[in-house]
């Protein structure tokens, strides 16, 4: 009787062991002629990415403005911190491409009135016209709770909103310039408080990134 109990334990343990790892893999989409396109490709530049909250874990009274400003903090955070994390690999000579300077590609951007707010509005043609670049990256952050950074913290502050349990998604896309066609397509969830801010959130995205980014270099 107690040895059955503990193989119907051991069994349960060993599912859900396997249910965890199906879920929490990456999932990867690479176009079927990337391998052609990415002869012509330079340089990339990183775009920011679109941040969203779990509307049940924001406090009922906060403002548009407060929102709008703490999901743009954290984009502009996380962007820069993902472009320090690809430049540490790419000067190791782990990359085929260079990436353009991020304050370059927010000063490009603002030459042409394009912000958080409204680069939604653009193809990715017309952004790579406007960046000079071949190719880019952009994606979309979907977190329980906002990141504790810039007007994030005065929000908890004010109505406790805590940081250190968090449940993080992130889509991160790669399009042609020319074409604006999607290239490479990289899905990544994860959970505590190690993705509550973009230096974790980046660092522990680039574990799975650094394995699978088209642009790595063959070792010789």
């Amino acid at each position: 009787m107690i040895k059955t109990a503990k193989f119907v334990g051991l069994m349960v343990s060993l599912f859900c062991l396997l249910v965890l790892a199906a879920g929490c893999g990456p999932k990867i989409y690479v176009s079927p002629d990337f391998d052609t396109v990415k002869e012509s490709h330079h340089t990339v530049a990183i775009l920011p990415f679109k941040v969203n909250y779990d509307a049940g874990k924001l406090p009922k009274n906060i403002d548009e403005a407060t929102l709008s400003q703490m999901q743009e903090d954290e984009s502009m955070a996380f962007q820069q911190e993902l472009y320090s994390r690809f430049l540490e690999r790419q000067a190791k000579g782990e990359y085929t491409i260079e990436f353009q300077d991020v304050d370059q590609t927010k000063a490009l951007l603002a030459k042409f009135a394009v912000d958080y707010d409204n680069i939604d509005h653009y193809t990715k043609t017309e952004l790579k016209e406007m960046l000079g670049v071949d190719a880019m990256i952009s994606g979309t952050i979907r977190r329980s709770q906002p990141m504790s950074t810039g007007a994030a913290i005065a929000v908890g502050i004010l109505f406790g909103v805590s940081g250190e349990t968090n449940r993080v998604d992130v889509n991160v896309n790669l399009h042609d310039g020319a074409s604006g066609k999607l290239l490479w397509k990289y899905d990544h969830s994860e959970s505590g408080s190690l993705g509550s801010s973009s230096e974790g959130l980046a660092k522990s995205l680039m574990k799975g990134i650094s394995k699978k980014f088209p642009y790595k270099r063959a070792q010789t």
